[in-house]
């Protein structure tokens, strides 16, 4: 393995190759810088005008997105603030409704004790009015047995029979005077 590379390096390089890296050959070098022009040439005058208006387009593209993008920051702020604000009213509102109905349901309460109070006062003068009425009735009932019996009575004491209209009349006064001194 060693003696083939050792040939290598023994054989002489092929004419007109330099022999050293560092060594210039002039026609080499001339066709790489002719080689190296043209192709400068080429790609200045064809080639680098649509590189530049790509990369241009490229960097308008992106600073219209970066506008837009600003753009639609400030937009979603304006819309944030918009919607906090919204929800602050809506709050309020809330508030403000949660406040009327207590009060309003107050207001109910207040007008159904007061309708439940008149209907009790309303019972209760109908009833001081039937029990005033069944007094009378029953007072009136009671002159009347007196009546009777007062006439029964004296019918006995006197012998005979009292039943005219005059009697009655007589005794009823009598028991209405009675009535008016107690």
């Amino acid at each position: 393995m060693v003696l083939p590379l050792l040939a290598l390096l023994r054989t002489e390089p092929p004419a007109g190759a330099p022999v050293s890296p560092f060594e210039v050959n002039f026609g080499l070098f001339f066709w790489t810088w002719a080689v190296f022009l043209g192709l400068l040439f080429l790609l200045k005058k064809y080639a680098w005008p649509q590189i530049v208006g790509s990369v241009e387009a490229r960097e308008k593209r992106l600073a219209d997105q970066i506008a837009e993008t600003a753009r639609l920051h400030e937009e979603a702020k304006r819309l944030v603030e918009q919607n906090q604000k919204a929800l602050a009213d809506a709050h309020g509102q809330a508030t403000a409704l949660l406040a009327e109905a207590k009060a309003q349901s107050e207001r109910e309460r207040a007008a159904a004790v007061e309708r439940t109070k008149a209907e009790q006062d309303e019972l209760l003068a109908r009833a001081r009015r039937e029990i005033g009425a069944e007094r009378d009735r029953a007072i009136s009932e009671l002159r009347s047995e007196a009546v009777d019996l007062s006439l029964a009575a004296a019918s006995k004491l006197v012998g005979e029979r009292l039943d005219s209209e005059a009697d009655r009349k007589l005794v009823t006064s009598y028991l209405t005077s009675l009535g008016e001194k107690h």
